[in-house]
Order: structure tokens, then C-alpha cells, then sequence
């Protein structure tokens, strides 16, 4: 008898970082759920590269600021599948200003997308992970770094960090491991909305003690090494994965 195939979320799965962690998911033979917020031709063509893999692809369009829509995906998740063995928090957005050009809208906007989504996800969503299964969080340097332009994004992924030690603890008691990854600076489209003069915007971000860019794929393996039965006894952690970047800023 063929073992049954892993399932993964990954949210705002079908671009940039999510996309390199879905295809390579895909590759060690597990199935994927991804979501998506607008771009739907985008998400269909990572489907299509998914299933080219030799895995099944599933889209839901969910928009993570709007928690009934957060609710009635886990509710639509349950109902279809039997069991989800990993969840990868991946989907983020931010407003790329200052804390003095902030509104209170912006505020609920990302902290709903970045981090209460998450819980919710993982709080619904766990009564149908089994035993070894994985929840990861995608954070970002900037949750303990001050980069320009960056507050509410910044204070959205401390908040997921704190969650992932919560969650650690909480579903440890379920076999469920969660961990987090907090990647350098990679290019991809999500940095073309931040102003030219950010951080994020200067060149030398991108060099690294390890010689090169960091890259999606580079995420992708550490997600990878998370969801194996190889990383059991690391429980509750935020990995940094750099380059070793951080430790020449």
C-alpha cells in the first residue's frame, strides 16, 4: 500500500518566497495548498509548475486582513481534507512608512494580515494536524532590526516570533512542532512598493559573509529541514538564515 501523501498550506504560496517554499515542498512529494489575495494568473501558474512536479495543487483565494474569510478557510480546509501535516505561515504585507505617517487603519490592516491570521490558522487549523506535524512561521530581520520604512511590518513579525514560542509550547502537547524563519533581504516584487531611499533599497543589504544573495530556495531547504523528522528537537525557535548578513549590519 502507497503511504499517504504530506498536505502543506502555504500562505501567499504562488510568489516570491512562498512560491520557492511551495515548488519545494512539491519536490519531496507533498501535496499543496496555497493562497492567494489578488493575483489569481499568478497563483494558476504556480499550480500548473506545482503539478508539472508530480504533486496536486489546491487555490483558495482568502484576503488574511478579513478574519471571517481566515474562518470560513479553515472551516472550507476541515471539511475537505482529512488532515493537514504542515502550515506555513508565509503571506505578509506591510505599509512602507514611518510610525508617525502610520493610521490606525494601516495598523489593523497588517497586524490582521501578518499576525493575528496566523494564530487563527494555526489555532483552527491544528485540530487536523497529526502527530509530527509542522507549523512555521516566515518572519523577517526586521522584527529586531530598525529598517526605514518598516514599523509596521517590523512589529507585525516580532509579534509572530512571540507567537511561535506561545504555539511551541502550546501544540507541543499535540506532537505538533512549531518553529520560525526569519530570512535576510531577498529581491523580489514585494520590495518595489517601499520608497527608493529605504533600506531595503540599498545594494549592499544584498551582500553576505556566504558570498552571494540569499535566495528563495535557500528558504526553501530550511523549511524544508523544519517539516523533516530530522529537526524533532528544535522546538520554539526563530532561525535567522542570512547569508550571515545580520552580523556585519
Amino acid at each position: 500500500m502507497n503511504k499517504e501523501r504530506n498536505i502543506a498550506i502555504v500562505t501567499g504560496g504562488s510568489k516570491g518566497i512562498g512560491k520557492s517554499i511551495s515548488l519545494g515542498l512539491a519536490k519531496k512529494n507533498t501535496d499543496l495548498i496555497i493562497t492567494y489575495f489578488r493575483d489569481k494568473q499568478n497563483a494558476v501558474k504556480t499550480s500548473n509548475e506545482i503539478n508539472k512536479l508530480g504533486a496536486k495543487c489546491h487555490i483558495y483565494k482568502v484576503d488574511l486582513s478579513k478574519l471571517d474569510q481566515v474562518e470560513k478557510f479553515c472551516e472550507e480546509i476541515k471539511a475537505t481534507f482529512k488532515q493537514i501535516n504542515f502550515l506555513i505561515n508565509n503571506a505578509a504585507t506591510g505599509i512602507n512608512k514611518n510610525s508617525l505617517k502610520l493610521t490606525s487603519k494601516h495598523w489593523d490592516w497588517v497586524m490582521n494580515t501578518n499576525s493575528k491570521s496566523p494564530w487563527i490558522l494555526s489555532k483552527n487549523l491544528s485540530e487536523i494536524m497529526p502527530e509530527n506535524s509542522s507549523i512555521i512561521n516566515i518572519t523577517s530581520l526586521g522584527s529586531q532590526r530598525v529598517l526605514s520604512n518598516y514599523f509596521s511590518v517590523g512589529l507585525s513579525k516580532s509579534s509572530l516570533e512571540s507567537m511561535t514560542r506561545y504555539l511551541a509550547i502550546e501544540l507541543g502537547e499535540k506532537g505538533i512542532k512549531v518553529n520560525s524563519v526569519s530570512p535576510g533581504i531577498i529581491k523580489t516584487s514585494a520590495l518595489d512598493s517601499f520608497p527608493e531611499d529605504s533600506d531595503v533599497n540599498k545594494s549592499k543589504l544584498y551582500e553576505t559573509p556566504a558570498g552571494k544573495p540569499l535566495e528563495g530556495e535557500d528558504v526553501s531547504n530550511l523549511v524544508n529541514f523544519l517539516c523533516s523528522s530530522d529537526s524533532n528537537m528544535i522546538r520554539g525557535q526563530n532561525i535567522i538564515i542570512d547569508g550571515g548578513r545580520s552580523l556585519t549590519i
